[in-house]
């Protein structure tokens, strides 16, 4: 097992003898995701710390747009609890960028593609594959999309 997924399972140990019902629960709907990614495909497989975090990430944005559905749609309590969810996942992911930090990256980036010859709004993709790595886990994609669209047309 590796050490984040049993770093979970201990926490749902913890949470369960705690009676604390937020945590337990966002903890075991966690590791079912885990579970359903280690057997998807044709053969069950065991998960890299890395493939945990992209489900652990993956499980906290879901918890943030459904967050947001509940408020659109009028339900406060629901959206209180998804987004209280989301909390607790968000202390197993790595911290995120900062707003300065990110634009500091995205410029380098920017920096980088015009020097390869990509201006314009059409560097898009090109800066994109340049920043994407760097920041992989540390920011969400749409919001690094926003920065770099940002970037070039200013």
């Amino acid at each position: 097992m590796t050490t984040l997924k049993s770093k979970l399972q201990d926490d749902l140990n913890a949470a369960i003898k705690e009676r604390d019902e937020l945590r337990s629960s966002t903890l075991r709907l966690t590791l079912a995701a885990i579970t359903k990614e280690e057997v998807a495909g044709k053969e069950k497989r065991e998960l890299s710390d890395d493939e945990v975090q992209k489900v652990i990430a993956r499980e906290a944005k879901k918890r943030r747009e459904a967050a947001e559905a509940f408020a659109q749609g009028g339900r406060p309590e629901s959206a209180e609890r998804e987004k209280a969810e989301g909390e607790v996942l968000a202390t197993y992911l790595p911290k995120q960028l900062s707003d300065e930090e990110l634009e500091s990256i995205v410029v380098q980036a920017v920096n980088e593609a015009k020097a390869a010859g990509a201006e314009g709004p059409r560097a898009m993709g090109a800066v994109m594959k340049i920043v994407n790595p760097k920041v992989a886990g540390q920011a969400e994609g749409g919001r690094v999309a926003a920065v770099v669209k940002r970037i070039l047309a200013g």
